[in-house]
């Protein structure tokens, strides 16, 4: 059984890609930061359709969760053969307004963790020969956004660590890929104005806002056992967007 863990799995684009890649086969640990009446109904909707997903809680800013979670789950379902690092924080500020707080926790979380759940689980995959890797980006790593200075470094920081790490798993079985999202459906934006959504869309080429399982399309592919000559590839899911006016 293929145990594949979704950091920031229940809720969003990680809710499409825990269930997309549950209904694959295997098993699914899916993780979440706080709201845990909201994970276990997740949970229970998921068994009800028949898929294995268990949710697990963990502060992916503190290191110590993200071994201790990794290895929880390891211990209960078997070695972690896919990783998709999807938790992320987003908290705007003006330059002038940047916190040394801020900066560290956004750091934290959307860089660090990934690594660090990366490692936690990285021996079991090259004792294998066989892992997945797939971090989840975003279109401000790449364009920037005057309010999003620490959000913007750190995805820009997870192109480099999913190329870092590609190289390193290479000739272990194990790929690493980044596939960045643009502007999604998700409850931030549809809680949007009708007005600002159609401003959203205006800027997109395709002229709409992603589906969730349009993502979800994307990762369970890099996850398959066929995309072994896909690694350190940085894939755009936004719509045309990231190419600018």
């Amino acid at each position: 059984m293929t145990v594949t863990m979704v950091t920031g799995g229940t809720r969003g684009i990680g809710a499409a890609i825990s269930r997309r890649v549950a209904t694959e086969g295997g098993h699914v640990a899916a993780v979440y930061r706080a709201d845990e009446a909201a994970a276990e109904q997740f949970a229970a909707d998921a068994k009800a359709d028949g898929l294995s997903i268990s949710v697990h809680q963990a502060e992916l800013a503190d290191v110590a969760a993200c071994t201790n979670v990794a290895a929880e789950i390891a211990e209960a379902f078997g070695p972690v053969r896919h990783l998709v690092n999807n938790a992320g924080l987003l908290l705007e500020a003006k330059v002038a307004d940047t916190t040394v707080e801020l900066w560290d926790t956004v750091l934290d979380v959307n860089c660090r963790a990934a690594f660090f759940l990366a490692q936690a689980v990285w021996p079991a995959m090259a004792a294998e020969g066989y892992g997945r890797i797939v971090n989840i980006g975003s279109v401000t790593g790449t364009s920037g956004n005057a309010k999003e200075a620490a959000y913007g470094a750190s995805k820009a920081a997870l192109i480099g660590l999913t190329r870092s790490l590609a190289r390193a798993g290479a000739r272990r079985g194990i790929t690493v890929n980044c596939a960045v999202p643009g502007v999604y459906e998700t409850d931030m934006t549809n809680g949007m104005s009708e007005d600002d959504q159609k401003q959203i869309a205006a800027m997109i080429p395709v002229g709409r806002r992603g589906r969730p399982e349009e993502m979800a399309h994307l990762v369970a592919a890099l996850l398959h056992p066929d995309a072994g000559y896909i690694t350190g590839a940085v894939i755009m899911a936004d719509g045309g967007l990231g190419m600018g006016a």
